[in-house]
């Protein structure tokens, strides 16, 4: 299986930060978040990983290389040139960089979250089911959650109203079939919508996660993980 991490956001929230630093190589303990990925990622058997780039793009690969460091094989896929740079949002970004893929599930990561999830290798997806998402219980900055689950299936909304009506939170974590994105243009568009879309269709499974997540998505954030991890 492969993997995709999505690098190629602006982190406007994480100004002025990311005026000349491209966010997932910002530091935490004294690691670039990225590099956090690409180890738990190594670690969990992952050999060839994706990672999109356009913001700053170029510091990305300048200080990755091709991976050997690490050893894994990374892959760019380059969105610099496209119309307002970077602007292909996540499904975009992932449509784009389907022919670095392949044709089998995989794996997608969320470049500026840090967690200790166990990333797995092997396919999760059953039946005809074109997702699976890692939900969280809901930080503090998303209280109302994402998604509901029950019976390990991921939807909108609770179906039963016999079931606690409080959804969770999307970790940025999710396991996809190709088919999910068949015959969407490569442009910009939001992951959301066609999620919902195979919600609706009852093709996307779920699990909880309990353990360390962060959304690394403001300095104050940033600065409060870096604490956490150098103490820890």
């Amino acid at each position: 299986m492969k993997a995709m991490i999505l690098a190629a956001g602006r982190g406007k929230r994480m100004r002025p930060l990311t005026d000349h630093t491209p966010k997932p190589l910002l530091k935490i303990a004294g690691k670039p978040l990225i590099v956090w990925h690409i180890e738990n990622l190594k670690q969990a058997g992952f050999q060839d990983i994706v990672i999109n780039i356009a913001w700053l793009g170029d510091q990305i690969p300048k200080a990755l290389g091709d991976g050997s460091q690490f050893g894994v094989n990374l892959i760019y896929s380059d969105e610099q040139n496209e119309p307002n740079k970077g602007a292909l949002e996540t499904a975009g970004g992932i449509i784009k960089a389907l022919p670095l893929l392949g044709d089998k599930p995989f794996l997608v990561v969320n470049g500026d979250v840090w967690c200790d999830y166990h990333y797995s290798n092997q396919n999760p997806l059953k039946g005809n089911d074109q997702a699976h998402l890692i939900l969280v219980n809901n930080p503090n900055h998303n209280p109302k959650g994402d998604f509901a689950l029950f019976n390990n299936r991921v939807d909108v909304e609770y179906k039963s109203k016999d079931q606690d009506q409080s959804k969770l939170t999307f970790s940025g974590i999710g396991y996809y079939h190709p088919e999910l994105f068949k015959d969407l243009p490569e442009q910009k568009l939001a992951l959301a919508p066609i999620l919902r879309k195979a919600m609706h269709n009852n093709q996307v499974s779920g699990e909880i996660f309990s353990g360390e997540w962060h959304d690394i998505g403001t300095p104050e954030r940033l600065k409060a993980l870096d604490l956490l991890l150098c103490n820890s």
